[in-house]
């Protein structure tokens, strides 16, 4: 079974996001799966997918302050600055976290760790809402 769709997701201030229900929310093809796995694909170059820690907040912030800590803003060698001061630093931490994951799918959920989840890491200031292609292959539940 092969299942691809695009979803839409709200528009977040900048920063590292816990997105981990609002994906699963709108994939109930999930359930229809006994194995499988599940890639999704972020089209955009000004945001980033990565997997971490899930119950506390507290790490999403210092990730934030990381990442602007190794990829500052107004840097006098950048050179592309046309959408402001955090545009050039936003390809950069997209570059290095990545576009794109891949989870397990098992029994119908992700098949992640316990305190695993997925973030949406957005890197601009003022962004609009993020698209995210999700394909899922895998065996049918009987």
């Amino acid at each position: 079974m092969w299942i691809q769709k695009e979803i839409n997701l709200k528009s977040r201030a900048r920063g590292f996001h816990l997105i981990t229900d609002e994906v699963v929310r709108q994939l109930p093809e999930l359930a229809k799966l006994k194995v499988g796995l599940m890639h999704v694909f972020i089209r955009h170059t000004s945001a980033s997918l990565t997997i971490n820690e899930d119950a506390d907040p507290t790490v999403r912030l210092d990730f934030e302050s990381h990442f602007n800590q190794m990829v500052p803003e107004n840097m006098p060698y950048y050179k592309h600055d046309y959408e402001g001061s955090d545009d050039m630093p936003a390809h950069l931490k997209a570059s290095i976290l990545g576009s794109n994951l891949s989870i397990p799918v098992t029994d119908g959920r992700l098949n992640m760790g316990t305190w695993q989840g997925i973030y949406l890491c957005e890197h601009r200031n003022h962004a609009s809402g993020r698209t995210l292609v999700i394909t899922i292959q895998g065996q049918a539940a009987d």
